[in-house]
């Protein structure tokens, strides 16, 4: 007659076949809750569990490898993030395999399908738009995945960002504190999480400050400079009348600059510029851009460490951290010029 088996006393103790694997193994249990660890063991002891050791070794044989996806490899944005992930990763055995998709659904589908031939026991993703079939398949496919700094919809998927709405609000009343009243707003792409929810505190933090008549919104097709370029030349040609932009990301404020040397248009002194996300070396920029800065260290870390819950309990609810922006005020804002 047959024995319990490790499916029996996962389902004793209500949690996932991986979760009470990992529980029973000397080895692995530092990976799971120390509450979840002592009910699956309880649950061993009750069923008269004895592990087959020669099945445990060929079942726990694991890559050690990540998949990290990427959008665009050449955005400053990402190094310092890749930077705090490899750190906790590699400190629990880990090694990183990146791929870049540049933006193409296409890329990003043999991205990936190559990281899991390659036996990837999860994916951290900085890819995510707001509709996004491949990750409802691969969620669909049980594989833990966490996002970061981007967010999915109708999908439960852990998720590392920053507070983009309390961002956009520091931005805002920076300069409408300098006196700023005619504001443009250069959004981002509106089919990532990004891109809407900082359209979004832009109309709220205009309407606080009363200056929903006299701002005005532009939507850009890409997070780049030529897309921050085009977007203000447009703006500009339509006769608005602004003398601050808030841009969607810092490579797009770097397109203000690049549209404002063009026609002679003067920063700070007839247009101010603020950026969002505290890239490196912005400071060194004539004049240094103003710019929201998002804890992009953390942010790895965050991920990495969420990724490493997910892979340890599979059955464990995924969590969002929203982690705080900070505004860096430098040459790039100053008060109007009446």
């Amino acid at each position: 007659m047959q024995g319990p088996t490790l499916r029996d006393v996962a389902s004793a103790a209500g949690v996932h076949t991986a979760t009470a694997s990992r529980a029973l193994n000397p080895n692995a249990r530092a990976l799971v809750h120390p509450d979840t660890a002592r009910r699956v063991l309880r649950a061993a002891e009750s069923l008269g569990y004895r592990p087959n050791p020669i099945v445990r070794n060929l079942k726990t044989i694991k890559s050690g490898t990540v998949g990290l996806v990427i959008p665009n490899l050449t955005n400053p944005l990402f190094p310092p993030i890749v930077r705090g992930i490899e750190e906790v990763l590699a400190a629990a055995g880990y090694s990183t395999l990146i791929v870049n998709t540049d933006d193409r659904p296409d890329r990003e589908q043999a991205q990936i399908t190559s990281l899991r031939s390659r036996q990837a026991e999860g994916l951290i993703i900085a890819t995510a738009l707001l509709e996004h079939p491949l990750l409802r398949q691969l969620q669909e496919q049980r594989l833990p995945m966490v996002l970061v700094n981007r967010r999915t919809e109708g999908l439960d998927i852990g998720s590392v960002v920053t507070n983009d709405a309390a961002g956009i609000a520091l931005a805002v009343r920076h300069l409408v504190d300098l006196g700023h009243r005619r504001i443009l707003h250069l959004a981002g792409p509106q089919t990532a999480s990004t891109g809407v929810e900082r359209l979004r505190a832009f109309r709220t933090a205009v309407r606080e400050h009363g200056l929903d008549d006299c701002s005005r919104i532009m939507v850009c097709d890409s997070w780049t400079e030529d897309a921050g370029a085009r977007a203000l030349h447009a703006a500009l040609d339509s006769g608005a009348e602004v003398t601050a932009v808030v841009a969607g990301n810092d490579l797009i404020a770097l397109g203000c600059y690049d549209a404002l040397t063009e026609r002679d248009i003067t920063c700070p002194t007839d247009i101010s510029v603020i950026g969002f996300n505290g890239l490196p070396f912005l400071d060194k920029l004539n004049p240094p851009l103003t710019t929201i800065a998002i804890p992009h260290h953390d942010i790895g870390r965050e991920a990495a460490r969420m990724l490493l819950e997910s892979i340890a309990e599979p059955d464990r609810t995924p969590r969002s951290v929203l982690l705080p922006p900070s505004l860096v005020m430098r040459g790039s804002t100053a008060p109007p010029h009446h």
